[in-house]
């Protein structure tokens, strides 16, 4: 790990501030993610930026009906918060899904969604790879590439994003609240977040220099019966291959969202109005002009199964 200097903020104004002035600085709460790219050298920040103070630790009812999250707040709180439980039960499962009991005890919720879009080609550095170097070539591509994305990809990266909680945020439309280093506060749109690779993959959000991540906030909640399958190597501490976040109305409407498919949460909203003619109909729209590999053309018909799967698991309530 390479050397670099402290510093804890005192407001959300102070944080943001200081990165927009500090060249490679970084903000740290959890850092379960950062932490470990910056001991490979992935990442190498000259100074970091501690949150942990700034009181961001709080889920809060809106005016709307629905709850603010604050961004320091940690999975483990969030997927146990009654409210949670029982209002947005695709976001608890989602949440208990991911990593182990002892990262979700630590990572938070703005930590969650700005976990680095990557793959194995991404972690070895003797590798060329876009997102590391940009322009520098992708690996995956004609590499082995089982686990890479079969939509949304380019030809400059393939990876997948890792998030099981960004999928289920992406399903319930939430909105990410940011304050910018000149002060002033933004709301960007889940949908808009979360960035394609294009020809720019080491960009991987919709966040400016400096803009510091203050909470997230769900609409009220939608009702039906939640949903959330993951499909993976082992039972625990794996991303998925293929996830599925559900919300399925007792008529047969609802919304999907896909995990382990894209570079981001991958959500069609078109595709949602074949909700009620069944998996395979929903499947085709979701997977329209989808490039697999040889090594990951399984995933698209695993994309329908686990799907038709959720969808009957939801019916059975």
């Amino acid at each position: 790990m390479r050397a670099f200097t402290y510093q804890r903020a005192a407001s959300p104004a102070e944080a943001a501030a200081a990165a927009a002035r500090t060249p490679g600085a970084k903000f740290i709460a959890g850092g379960t993610n950062l932490l470990d790219l910056m001991k490979l050298e992935i990442e190498t920040p000259g100074h970091l930026i501690d949150v942990n103070g700034l009181g961001f630790d709080k889920i809060e009812a809106t005016p709307e009906g629905g709850l603010r999250v604050g961004a320091l707040v940690r999975n483990t709180d969030l997927a146990a918060d009654a409210r949670i439980r029982r209002d947005y039960a695709v976001l608890s499962r989602a949440l208990l899904a991911g990593a182990s009991p002892q990262l979700r005890n630590v990572a938070t919720t703005a930590g969650n969604l700005l976990q680095r879009t990557r793959c194995p080609y991404f972690y070895d550095t003797n590798q060329p790879c876009n997102k590391r170097q940009p322009g520098s070539g992708c690996s995956a591509i004609g590499g082995f590439s089982r686990n890479h994305a079969i939509v949304g990809a380019s030809d400059a990266c393939i990876a997948t994003h890792p998030s099981d909680m960004a999928i289920a945020m992406r399903l319930l439309d939430a909105e990410v609240e940011t304050i910018r280093p000149n002060g002033s506060a933004r709301v960007i749109p889940i949908a808009a977040f979360h960035r394609l690779p294009g020809n720019t993959p080491h960009i991987e959000t919709a966040l400016e220099p400096g803009e510091l991540i203050t909470g997230v906030k769900l609409p009220k909640p939608l009702g039906g019966a939640h949903v959330y399958r993951k499909v993976r190597d082992r039972s625990s501490y794996a991303f998925a291959l293929v996830s599925v976040a559900a919300v399925i109305q007792p008529d047969g409407t609802g919304r999907v969202a896909l995990g382990g498919v894209a570079h981001r949460p991958w959500r069609v909203e078109a595709a949602e109005q074949n909700m009620p003619k069944g998996a395979t109909a929903v499947a085709d729209q979701l997977l329209a002009g989808a490039r697999p590999t040889h090594d990951n053309a399984y995933k698209v018909p695993l994309v329908q199964r686990t799907l038709a799967a959720a969808m009957a698991q939801a019916k059975k309530g």
